[in-house]
């Protein structure tokens, strides 16, 4: 077995223990990448040479945090220092930071090496990870199929045992799909747990987070941990969460609350229910009470201020480039959408999306003093093939934009609540599939613990890719 078939807390404890070296951990990183050839879950790697000197260096020197000689590809809408980050655009083809976003920074700080990137489309606008600079991620469980997105490359990554923990980040289920695509957890934190960098629009912008994701409970939680903390240039913090382990959890007495499908409003292909349904019968089995909860707010009313406040903030970030007629060519045609929507958006909208959103939050609010989590798929498509933009229809109907085949993820993105996205094992046809613990914003701790009691039922992460063994 190659060391980077461990966890990444296992990894950390043996290097702490000098049972094994960071050395050792890179030259297995660099004998399993061959196996990103299949997948292009890596992007902008780094010369072997070069990481096999900061390896041994990390052999000689202090542990600086618990990733200390660790390697990491970052997700490339991150800016690393002096390392190529393009964000899935041909307009940053080139660009080499002088500094770290401040992801890279706690990332560094904790000892992590840095071996590249990993892929996401194109200004992370989509659940699937292509875009023109690197091309398309697949999945490591079919690479006939996407990987997801937009932490599409982070997943793959994951579960193709190139890194032993990944970063990434979600606005519209960009660390819950991947997570279900690639059979393993994402963890998208309760709004403002991981602050944001103190660039651009920062009051207003309160729909996407960074997060970890990992193949066990345990490595995301430890990345969450590097990731938060208040960023003193930066609006609405939130204490820094602390992991602290322990005996699991006993889940026996807690109320679950299964919203299925919103009531039909979010069609789902055949057999995602049904096999969620079999991860809430362990989580039965674990003694937790399940009830099916009756659609508790309109979807098309969650939709209308979802698509509303999104282009809203698209239109104000990236609407300079869309302005250049030049640069407009070069930008995805997702984007594009993205920004024209956006610009129609007048302020009665955007009041009235933001009022809707705050009925919402309101109403979530009542639930969670009846239940200790709701479920709900991660996804509601299989894997797709690699070779399409997105999924055009979902029995029979159609999507009417690029992204309506997500909106599942909404109702959890609109009003910043923890959510988890664990594995609930493979369908008919060998593919991989998911569900979301959600808890009450700032929950963030009661959902992992379940999370994890729930992994060491079924530990879905640990069943191997065909891209490993073919």
């Amino acid at each position: 077995m190659s060391l980077m078939d461990l966890t990444a807390s296992e990894l950390s404890r043996l290097i702490a223990t000098r049972e094994v070296r960071p050395s050792e951990v890179m030259a297995a990183y660099l004998d399993r990448l061959p196996a990103n050839d299949t997948i292009n879950a890596i992007v902008a790697p780094r010369d072997a040479d070069v990481l096999m000197d900061e390896a041994r260096a990390a052999d000689e020197a202090a542990p600086r945090g618990w990733m200390h000689g660790l390697p990491h590809a970052v997700k490339d809408l991150v800016a690393v220092r002096g390392l190529r980050t393009t964000y899935g655009s041909p307009l940053h083809r080139d660009y080499v930071p002088v500094a770290d976003d401040l992801v890279a920074a706690r990332l560094r700080a904790a000892g992590a090496i840095f071996t590249g990137k990993t892929n996401t489309p194109e200004w992370g606008h989509g659940s699937h990870s292509f875009n023109p600079v690197y091309g398309v991620t697949r999945n490591p469980y079919d690479i006939t199929r996407a990987a997801g997105g937009s932490s599409g490359g982070a997943a793959a990554a994951l579960a193709a045992r190139l890194v032993p923990v990944a970063d990434g980040s979600d606005m519209m289920g960009s660390l819950r799909n991947p997570a279900a695509f690639c059979n393993v957890y994402g963890f998208r934190p309760s709004w403002g747990l991981v602050p944001s960098d103190a660039e651009g629009e920062t009051f207003m912008a309160t729909m996407a987070t960074d997060g970890p994701m990992g193949r066990t409970v345990e490595d995301v939680a430890r990345l969450l941990e590097t990731l938060s903390g208040e960023n003193p240039a930066a609006p609405f913090p939130r204490p820094a969460f602390r992991y602290e382990p322990g005996p699991a959890a006993n889940l026996a007495g807690l109320r679950v609350g299964w919203l299925g499908d919103w009531g039909g409003a979010y069609p789902c292909e055949p057999g995602i229910l049904d096999l969620c349904r079999q991860g809430l019968a362990v989580l039965e089995q674990l003694g937790t009470t399940i009830d099916e909860v009756p659609p508790p707010f309109p979807a098309e009313e969650l939709w209308t201020a979802w698509i509303h406040l999104r282009g809203f903030l698209n239109a104000g970030g990236k609407g300079a480039l869309w302005a250049d007629p030049d640069k407009r060519a070069l930008l995805k045609p997702e984007t594009v959408w993205e920004i024209e929507f956006g610009r129609s958006v007048t302020a009665a909208d955007a009041y009235a999306a933001s009022l809707m959103r705050s009925r919402w939050y309101h109403v979530a609010s009542t639930l969670f003093d009846t239940y200790d989590l709701l479920v709900m798929p991660s996804a509601q498509v299989w894997p797709f093939p690699a070779d399409w933009r997105w999924p055009r229809e979902i029995n029979g109907r159609v999507m009417d934009t690029y992204h309506r085949w997500m909106e599942v993820v909404v109702p959890v993105s609109l009003i910043g609540l923890p959510s988890l996205a664990v594995p609930c094992g493979f369908g008919e046809q060998g593919l991989p599939m998911g569900m979301q613990l959600i808890g009450r914003a700032g929950a963030d701790a009661r959902v992992l613990a379940a999370g994890e009691v729930y992994h060491q039922a079924t530990r879905w992460p640990q069943r191997r890719p065909p891209v490993l063994t073919a």
